[in-house]
């Protein structure tokens, strides 16, 4: 049996789907903050969110529209991609005042 099957789309099957204002976007971020890593959520029907943590521990978002859209976006970009939120991540992010503020108006629904 082969290797593979000329059914089966593999990552060097896949045509360029990233839109080229996504990995603009992303290599904006990233060069503006000394580097940077994402972690890919999938939202459901809306697609996927990338959160973008800069090396200066501002972080910021993108929407594409699914995560294999997002993964090809970050990789042209040169952006490693996290597979989850770890430890060490979350502790290089630096929350604005503005989203703490935001938070501390928020009421817990019961």
């Amino acid at each position: 049996m082969a290797d593979g099957s000329d059914t089966t789309l593999t990552a060097e099957q896949q045509t360029d789907q990233a839109p080229n204002g996504l990995v603009a976007g992303i290599k904006s971020f990233a060069a503006g903050h000394g580097g940077a890593k994402a972690v890919i959520e999938y939202v459901g029907k809306r697609g996927a969110r990338i959160v973008l943590v800069g090396s200066d521990g501002e972080w910021a978002d993108q929407f594409a529209d699914g995560t294999d859209i997002a993964r090809q976006a970050c990789a042209k970009a040169g952006v490693d991609v996290e597979n989850a939120w770890e430890r060490e991540l979350m502790d290089q992010m630096r929350p604005s005042n503005d989203l703490w503020r935001s938070m501390g108006r928020r009421t817990m629904a019961r």
